[in-house]
C-alpha cells in the first residue's frame, strides 16, 4: 500500500512537471532555447520584444563591445495566416508570431523537414510543426491578414513558439513588409528590430549600456521572464508542485510511522536477540529505500505512457534533468520521513515489547 502511494505521488509530480514545462516551452521556447547569451532592447521597454523597436545598424557598434562575439537581430509581430488558395471570409485563420530573422545567424533554427531559410528567397519561410495540424504543409502559400504580405512555407521546424503562439521565421526584410508597412510605424528608424541578441562570454552589460544611447541589456533568462504571463504562470505551476511534494513528505511519514507501531514487538524481537538499535535502523531505512526507489521507477514509467496517449495539442515536455531532480527529491523525502520511525524503534524497551505479544 505504501509502494502504490508513493507511485501515484511520483506519478502526479512528473505529469505536472512535463505539463510545467510544456506550458513553458510555448511562452518562451524561441527565447529559451536560442543560442543567445543576452539581448539587447530599447532602453525601458522592461526587456519586451513588442515595444522595443531599435536599428539593426547597431549590430556592427556591438561586435565591437568587449567579450561580444556574434549578433543576430529579430523583430517579432503577432499575425493572423490562412492559406492564400482560400477564401478569404471563409477561410480559417490561425494566430502566429512572425518572428525575422538574419538567415545563416544562430537564431535559425534547424528544420525537421524542408530546407533552411538561408536557401531561398524572401517569400520563404520556415515555420513550427505545430501548423501540420491546422493543415499546412510544404509549399504551402500563406496570407497574412491585414497585410498585402504572402510567404511560402519551405521548411517545419520543432518546438518554436512564443507567447504561446507558434513562430512563423522570416527574413528580416519580409517581417519588416509585413511590421512596419504603415508610414511613420518604424518612428524614422532605419532598418528596424525589436531587438539584438548576443553571444558572449564576460560580457561588460553596465559599460556597454553607457556606451550607446538608448539601449538596455538583459540576459536570456532576463528576456525569457519578461514574456508575458510566463512568470506568473511559471510560478503557480511551480507552487503546485512544491506544495504537492511538501504534502507527499507527511503523507509518507505519517504510513511510516504508522507501519512502525504495528511491528513494535518484531523490533523488540530483533533487539532481545542481540539486534543493535544500528541494525535495526539501518535495516530499515534500507527497505524504505528499496521500496521508494521502486515506486518511484514505476512512477516514471506510468508518466511517459501517459505522454505518450496525450493529445497532440496538450503541451507537455518532461525533460530528464528534471526527472532525475524530482526522483532524487521524492526519494529523500521516503528516506527522511522514515527517520520519525528510526527515532520510535530506537526508544523501543526490549522486554516492554515482548511482553505486548499475545
Amino acid at each position: 500500500m505504501i509502494g502504490l502511494i508513493i507511485v501515484f505521488i511520483s506519478w502526479l509530480v512528473f505529469v505536472l512537471s512535463g505539463l510545467g514545462t510544456g506550458l513553458s516551452d510555448l511562452a518562451t521556447s524561441t527565447l529559451k532555447y536560442s543560442e543567445a547569451d543576452y539581448v539587447v532592447f530599447e532602453k525601458e521597454t522592461d526587456f519586451s520584444f513588442s515595444k522595443s523597436i531599435l536599428s539593426e545598424d547597431l549590430e556592427e557598434q556591438l561586435l565591437n563591445e568587449k567579450g561580444v562575439e556574434a549578433v543576430a537581430s529579430m523583430g517579432t509581430v503577432s499575425a493572423s495566416i490562412r492559406s492564400a488558395a482560400s477564401d478569404e471570409e471563409n477561410a480559417t485563420k490561425t494566430d502566429v508570431l512572425i518572428a525575422g530573422i538574419q538567415p545563416g545567424l544562430f537564431m535559425e533554427p534547424s528544420v525537421s523537414s524542408g530546407k533552411a531559410l538561408i536557401n531561398s528567397n524572401l517569400n520563404g519561410v520556415i515555420v513550427d510543426e505545430s501548423l501540420k495540424e491546422d493543415g499546412f504543409s510544404l509549399g504551402d502559400t500563406l496570407a497574412i491578414n491585414g497585410s498585402n504580405e504572402e510567404v511560402e512555407i519551405i521548411g517545419f521546424v520543432q518546438n518554436e513558439t512564443l507567447n504561446h503562439q507558434p513562430v512563423i521565421f522570416a527574413q528580416l526584410d519580409k517581417f519588416r513588409a509585413i511590421k512596419y508597412a504603415a508610414p511613420g510605424s518604424d518612428n524614422g528608424i532605419e532598418n528596424p528590430v525589436n531587438g539584438i541578441l548576443l553571444q558572449g562570454t564576460n560580457v561588460d552589460v553596465e559599460a556597454i549600456n553607457e556606451t550607446i544611447d538608448g539601449i538596455e541589456i538583459g540576459t536570456k533568462d532576463e528576456a525569457v521572464n519578461a514574456v508575458p504571463g510566463y512568470t506568473a504562470e511559471n510560478g503557480t505551476i511551480m507552487m503546485m508542485l512544491w506544495f504537492l511534494i511538501i504534502i507527499s513528505a507527511f503523507i509518507i511519514g505519517v504510513f511510516f510511522y504508522v507501519l512502525t507501531n504495528q511491528k513494535t514487538q518484531q523490533f523488540g524481537v530483533l533487539k532481545a536477540i542481540g539486534g543493535s538499535n544500528g541494525f535495526v535502523i539501518k535495516t530499515v531505512i534500507s527497505q524504505v529505500f528499496v521500496l521508494s526507489a521502486i515506486s518511484i521507477l514505476v512512477g516514471i514509467g506510468l508518466t511517459y505512457l501517459t505522454a505518450a496517449v496525450l493529445p497532440e495539442g496538450m503541451p507537455f515536455n518532461l525533460k530528464l534533468p528534471m526527472v532525475i531532480i524530482y526522483s532524487i527529491v521524492l526519494l529523500a523525502i521516503s528516506v527522511l520521513s522514515s527517520l520519525f520511525s528510526v527515532i520510535k524503534i530506537s526508544k523501543i524497551d526490549p522486554l516492554t515489547a515482548l511482553g505486548r505479544l499475545e
